[in-house]
């Protein structure tokens, strides 16, 4: 067996997204994003979006509830919008920046808030808004000073709330033309700081209006605001071959694996089959087409659109040149379960061989020795894990110490696996980037008692703390892993 070597350019580092980490709500500029709505939640209960009809009536709806026609996105001063403040990056760049650099962490993923730059979108005529392009530019700046390459996402989980009002968000076409507005602008300000760029954050879980900017949760809504998406990533990855040589753009979809419960034939096509319904998002970005069973999918969902040949050939014609994904755990098929058609997840089935994490994620490293095999092997394109992390509720001790082995555990045991799909199987794997290496807020429930990081904030679930940064134990233990690419992972 040929053993490969590690790559010594890998990419080691960290990942966050404007919404959950950046905080400065309309300062300097900034518009109004669909996330800005979006209460905190619960592990039980989960996250709202606050609206108001035209008779004045305000109400809490859930986050992928439908919104009718007359109501509007609401902010309601007496709730805490976890996004608002997030853990204040906005505020506090060049002191984060500067504790990933003696990380030495060599990529930084992150996203730009899309009205920071253009506060409406970037309908015609609007005039960019210069105090957010400063920002990102001293960002970008900062990251350069420690040596850490960006890795910009586009468009991660907000929509500017005009787009959404008044073209329905994604379902509308304006709404593609006002994106590419955005993205000629910071590819080409940006382009002589920035190499990596993905276009769309986990595309495959879009849906509703925080994400998508659209009203109505029905199929054919959903999967047409999706299509266009897929026309404003190939028209991106197009620009960005416009505009230089040097950009890669990639591609990102949440990835969990799916096992079938048992060998009963059902579960075992059906979990082939559900895998499938993920897949297809990047079989449209990375092949270029509509797979064969794509039109079975959206005829069993519901879903009708519309597509034109000119459509369909800018996709063949500009697929994407890498596939980032994140990986946090598996889940198994039974096919008389209910479903989750998008991610790989399902909900009530459990896997007896693997513990849980207190959010009740599986953790499941040889899985994602298997999920890189199972991309690898149908794309055979580079591949980029950026997001892989263990929430948990971390403990400052008497001393100031924050002892977090489990995160230590967990963290080792998953980069052994992709360094065995690295160097064993051959994978292509271009870097890995955790998930929240600084606290973040969740995207799922908006707690902060759910922690990623090497760093922790003090910050609690009310946005009530001092936002000071503490080092804790798997700091060290990463900042030694990096500066040996990967050798002393002990």
């Amino acid at each position: 067996m040929t053993i490969h070597e590690f790559p010594k350019d890998f990419l080691w580092g960290g990942a966050t997204a404007a919404n959950q980490f950046e905080g400065g709500f309309l300062t300097e500029g900034r518009g109004l994003s669909t996330n800005d709505f979006v209460t905190a939640g619960t592990k039980s209960a989960g996250r709202k979006i606050s609206i108001k009809f035209a008779d004045d009536l305000t109400e809490l709806i859930d986050v992928e509830s439908s919104i009718p026609e007359e109501a509007v996105g609401y902010i309601d001063d007496s709730i805490y919008y976890p996004s608002h403040k997030a853990t204040d990056f906005y505020h506090n760049y060049k002191e984060d920046i500067r504790l990933l650099g003696e990380m030495g962490f060599k990529a930084f993923r992150m996203s730009i808030s899309w009205t920071r730059i253009f506060p409406k979108g970037g309908i015609e005529g609007e005039i960019p808004n210069e105090e957010g392009l400063i920002f990102y530019e001293k960002v970008f700046q900062e990251c350069m000073k420690y040596g850490i390459k960006p890795i910009v996402t586009l468009y991660h989980f907000e929509n500017p709330v005009y787009l959404a009002d008044n073209y329905n968000g994604w379902a509308g076409k304006e709404t593609i033309e006002c994106y590419m507005r955005y993205v000629k602008l910071v590819m080409t300000r940006y382009k002589h700081l920035v190499t990596y760029w993905i276009p769309i954050n986990e595309i495959n879980v879009l849906r509703g209006y925080a994400r998508l900017g659209v009203r109505d949760t029905s199929a054919s809504t959903r999967y047409q605001a999706l299509h266009h998406l897929f026309i404003a990533n190939a028209r991106t990855n197009k620009l960005a071959q416009e505009i230089s040589s040097d950009f890669k753009v990639g591609c990102m979809l949440a990835l969990s694996g799916i096992y079938p419960e048992d060998c009963k034939p059902e579960n075992v096509f059906g979990a082939l089959e559900f895998r499938r319904r993920a897949l297809f998002f990047a079989d449209v970005m990375i092949r270029g087409y509509y797979p064969s069973y794509a039109g079975s999918m959206l005829e069993e969902l519901g879903a009708i659109i519309e597509t034109t040949p000119e459509e369909l050939a800018l996709i063949k014609a500009y697929p994407s040149q890498f596939l980032a994904f994140s990986y946090y755990r598996t889940t198994v098929y039974n096919t008389d379960l209910p479903q989750k058609v998008d991610t790989g997840g399902q909900l009530g089935s459990e896997n007896p061989y693997l513990t849980k994490s207190p959010w009740g994620w599986p953790i499941d490293p040889i899985g994602l020795r298997y999920v890189l095999n199972e991309l690898y092997d149908r794309y055979q394109a580079p591949l980029f894990i950026v997001e892989n992390g263990l929430g948990m509720n971390d403990t400052v001790e008497v001393d100031g110490t924050i002892n977090d082995d489990y995160r230590i555990n967990y963290l080792r045991s998953h980069i052994k696996e992709l360094m065995k799909a690295v160097t064993i199987d051959g994978v292509d794997l271009i870097g890995y980037t955790t998930w929240g290496p600084i606290d973040l807020i969740s995207s799922g429930t908006g707690e902060m008692d759910k922690r990623y990081g090497f760093i922790y904030v003090d910050l609690n679930n009310q946005g009530i703390g001092t936002l000071k940064r503490i080092k804790k134990k798997s700091y060290y233990w990463y900042k030694k892993l990096i500066n040996t690419n990967g050798k002393d992972i002990n």
